[in-house]
């Protein structure tokens, strides 16, 4: 289920990980396996990931579901794509490359993504439904999209439809 390697080798997980058992439980088996195969680069996203997730469960004061643990995940994957893009700008794309490394491993905890049609879809209905302010369009569009695409791309394609 997951590929050992070096320290730039991204964790591979199967497609099947969401089946059988709940996410939490699915990312201590996956830093199980990373740490068995001695890959310090998903021992390092997976032990932070599931630190995240202590942490939020300690702030919430119960145990997270799995659309809490995808909320966590959205989180880390927005900061490290912003990490990366800082780095980049700021010369340093090796560092750059190690924080999309990481987003990578983490994507494969989030659920499929949606294409530009499938959004702009969902976009079209809701226009259609009434909402044709910008704030009311996205609020009601990004609960039916979170974690599914990157809430940059909604407000880009949210701004085509309404033509702003």
């Amino acid at each position: 289920m997951v590929d050992s390697g070096s320290l730039t080798t991204p964790v591979k997980l199967d497609s099947f990980h969401f089946m059988s058992i709940d996410l939490k439980s699915q990312l201590r088996s996956d830093l199980i396996k990373v740490r068995k195969d001695r890959n310090r680069l998903g021992i390092t996203v997976l032990g932070s990931l599931l630190a995240e997730v202590r942490n939020r469960e300690i702030e919430l004061g119960r145990d997270l579901g799995d659309e809490d643990v995808t909320k966590v995940i959205i989180k880390s994957v927005k900061q490290r794509r912003e990490a990366a893009e800082m780095m980049r700008s700021g010369g340093r794309s090796d560092l750059a490359d190690k924080e999309l490394q990481e987003m990578i491993i983490l994507q494969e905890y989030l659920p499929a993504m949606l294409s530009e049609s499938d959004v702009r879809a969902i976009v079209r209905n809701a226009l259609q439904e009434g909402f044709d302010q910008l704030g009311s369009l996205m609020s009601e569009v990004m609960p039916k999209l979170q974690g599914r695409v990157d809430g940059r791309e909604v407000n880009r394609i949210v701004r085509e439809e309404l033509k702003l």
